[in-house]
């Protein structure tokens, strides 16, 4: 069992309360069960999440919109466990989803993993997102400093030549300022003209 499986199943056994429900869902290896849990009116929370990270893990699209529905959850477990499900499942919807969650700014308190996200599955949405999520989090006293470092750190992953203006104006904020010198410092060197 992976880590992640690992820490899921922990948490959400506890959560369950170790019902009889839980352990069916958590044994079964049938994917039509686990896909008709998605569904099933008055499924808790719990079981939703298990079944969606079991078929996203597996490759199953049909899990797709409830973990993109975890990856803007105000827990961050849940997004956390989405993500890694998400990055696994392989629908090209996913980069665009995930995009579209990290540039909210209505919802930018959860755009920690979807920025994480971004970077992992290094998709063409990817930099464009995380520049625009970047230059939002440079205003004076932004709450979201580990988004914004998420990005800076991300941009650098990434070596995108795009992001230095925002990885030069990250310079000037003490929080981000070494995370942008080495993003920078991975970035395609400037031609000289």
């Amino acid at each position: 069992m992976d880590e992640a499986l690992r820490s899921l199943t922990e948490r959400l056994r506890t959560e369950a309360g170790a019902s009889a429900a839980y352990e069916r869902l958590a044994a079964t290896e049938d994917p039509d069960v686990l896909a008709a849990a998605l569904t099933e009116p008055g499924q808790p929370l719990w079981a939703r999440e298990l079944v969606a990270f079991r078929l996203g893990t597996a490759g199953d699209r049909r899990a797709f919109e409830t973990l993109v529905l975890l990856l803007n959850h105000r827990d961050p477990q849940r997004c956390a466990s989405a993500a890694h499900a998400l990055a696994r499942l392989g629908d090209p919807r996913t980069a665009r989803a995930a995009a579209a969650l990290a540039t909210n700014e209505l919802r930018v308190a959860y755009a920690l993993q979807p920025v994480r996200l971004l970077v992992e599955l290094r998709a063409p949405e990817a930099v464009p997102a995380l520049i625009t999520t970047l230059e939002r989090r440079l205003r004076p006293h932004d709450p979201h400093r580990k988004v914004a470092l998420a990005c800076a750190e991300g941009l650098g992953i990434l070596g995108d030549g795009r992001a230095r203006t925002v990885l030069n104006e990250a310079l000037a904020h003490p929080a981000l300022a070494e995370a942008a010198v080495h993003a920078l410092a991975r970035l395609p060197k400037e031609e000289v003209r």
